[in-house]
């Protein structure tokens, strides 16, 4: 008892020692506000070239003050800056960007340049640093592609608070000092000042969806929650294939990257404007729509519809992809990425994993005893049902956009919507039923078809929250890599 009681205290000391060299590392490197650098992203499939655009000053340092260096090896991207004396590494944080993953589309593979704005949010330097950004080779490498020094004294610098009278803040869930919470921001879109009551209940609703669901139900006091509401002039968003754009304050649209249920902004500059009025490490967009739509970019933001029946899934899974880096586990329905997990190479998502090594897969401790690797399933009946489905899902998707953009009868556009959330509703049932009377359900192991391809990845078990739309639990390996986000943002 003596030697445990000795051994615990070690572990303390060290602990308290270890909080105490990283607090004073902040301070000798960091004061407790917000830098702000906003570029453009410009390219295609094949060329990659960064410019600066504004640098700004404001707020506290929402994130960790102890964890400054990201050692998760998550993302297409890295921002990592350097102290321009001692050279030092002194910040980094992995991402992925919504340029990157142009990058893997049809329009940037036939050598179509876009622009794309993106910010990088870092602690406020106390001396001159170098900001760099490095991108994942066709190795999974980082590699630097762009740098250049920061003089925090620069008089270019804009160094006001960029609060909005316009926007309304509300603190929802408040447990406590942000530099120790995961603070996220829930900011309105497509919301009228009329709006306004159905935002409010929209927010507590998806609150208790959020605290409903583990690991965040254990770790609610490790969360403080900001709903910020700004009032667009329209209700709704942008629906390019049915002829509908709406005014709103961040410029959403479906059919982002030409998938018609592919739902995020261009307008960066715009959402960490509105952002920055609370204290953030990630952001949710929440839509006010009924179709079903979302996206997540990892450290990026994710964005879900509201009004839609799969609402409280798209709520979680979406923020899975932001706030953890997790893969989507799903390979059947279609998407607009080619390639986006090249053949052979070991995928950095915790959830996925190319099987390069089944005798040291990513998630070997959680695997059950005794099972098999890779692990058999009933793969083709699955491929067979749910590959019908998504042919029938996209024909109905398409007739509903025809009829709303020929202006058909409200009656015939209002039944053709209901048909396919009928159909859409049955199939997940079916989807549901068929897997969970398999008996390898609620098994760890490495089961074929994940990351968009049907062969060639795996996932950990048989079903998730990242891999089908309904009711039910983050596998285990998904909520361990949530849990060490988290951990990483409150120790």
């Amino acid at each position: 008892m003596r030697i445990t009681a000795l051994i615990l205290l070690i572990i303390v000391i060290c602990k308290s020692s270890l909080s105490a060299q990283d607090f004073a590392k902040f301070d000798d490197f960091f004061i407790d506000k917000t830098m702000r650098i906003d570029y453009f992203h410009i390219g295609d499939a094949k060329t990659e070239i960064i410019t600066t655009d504004q640098i700004y000053k404001y707020g506290i340092w929402a994130g960790s003050r102890v964890h400054l260096i990201d050692k998760f090896n998550v993302g297409r991207y890295y921002v990592k800056i350097y102290d321009e004396k001692s050279e030092e590494l002194v910040y980094s944080k992995g991402f992925d960007s919504y340029f990157g993953e142009y990058q893997t589309s049809k329009a940037a593979l036939d050598g179509i340049k876009k622009t794309f704005h993106e910010s990088a949010l870092i602690p406020y330097p106390k001396e001159k640093i170098i900001f760099t950004l490095e991108r994942r080779n066709k190795e999974n490498k980082l590699i630097e592609f762009f740098r250049r020094e920061i003089d925090p004294d620069d008089v270019d610098i804009r160094k006001d608070d960029l609060v909005d009278l316009t926007v309304m803040v509300f603190e929802t869930d408040k447990n406590g000092d942000p530099h120790k919470r995961v603070d996220v921001a829930i900011i309105a879109e497509g919301y009228t000042r009329l709006d306004k009551d159905g935002f409010l209940a929209d927010l507590a609703y998806f609150q208790d969806v959020f605290f409903s669901q583990e690991p965040y139900k254990s770790n609610e006091d490790n969360f403080n929650i900001y709903g910020v509401f700004k009032p667009s002039a329209e209700s709704g968003v942008d629906e390019p294939r049915a002829g509908i754009f709406k005014n709103t304050v961040l410029n959403c649209t479906f059919n982002s990257l030409g998938s018609e249920r592919y739902l995020l902004t261009e307008d960066n500059k715009s959402l960490r404007d509105i952002a920055a009025n609370v204290p953030y490490d990630a952001i949710y967009i929440i839509v006010n729509h009924k179709r079903y739509g979302g996206g997540g970019i990892y450290n990026f933001f994710c964005t879900f519809t509201s009004e839609n029946q799969w609402k409280d899934y798209l709520f979680l899974h979406e923020f899975g992809h932001s706030f953890a880096g997790l893969a989507d586990e799903y390979y059947t329905s279609s998407t607009a990425y080619n390639d986006f997990y090249p053949q052979g190479i070991e995928p950095v998502e915790a959830n996925i994993t190319a099987l390069l090594d089944p005798q040291n897969i990513k998630w070997k401790e959680l695997v059950n005893d005794g099972k098999e690797i890779p692990t058999p399933w009933e793969k083709s009946d699955y491929d067979s049902m749910d590959y019908k489905w998504q042919k029938e899902r996209r024909e109905l998707n398409d007739k509903i956009a025809e009829l709303k953009k020929n202006h058909a009868p409200m009656k015939e556009i209002i039944e053709t919507e209901q048909e396919y959330e009928l159909k859409d509703k049955l199939h997940a049932d079916k989807v549901d039923s068929y897997l969970q009377n398999s008996k390898y359900f609620g098994i760890v192991g490495a089961f074929e078809g994940a990351g968009y391809v049907a062969e060639g990845l795996y996932r950990p078990t048989l079903d998730c929250i990242m891999f089908a739309k309904g009711d039910k639990p983050f596998c285990k390996v998904c909520e361990s890599a949530i849990v060490k986000v988290i951990n990483s943002y409150t120790e």
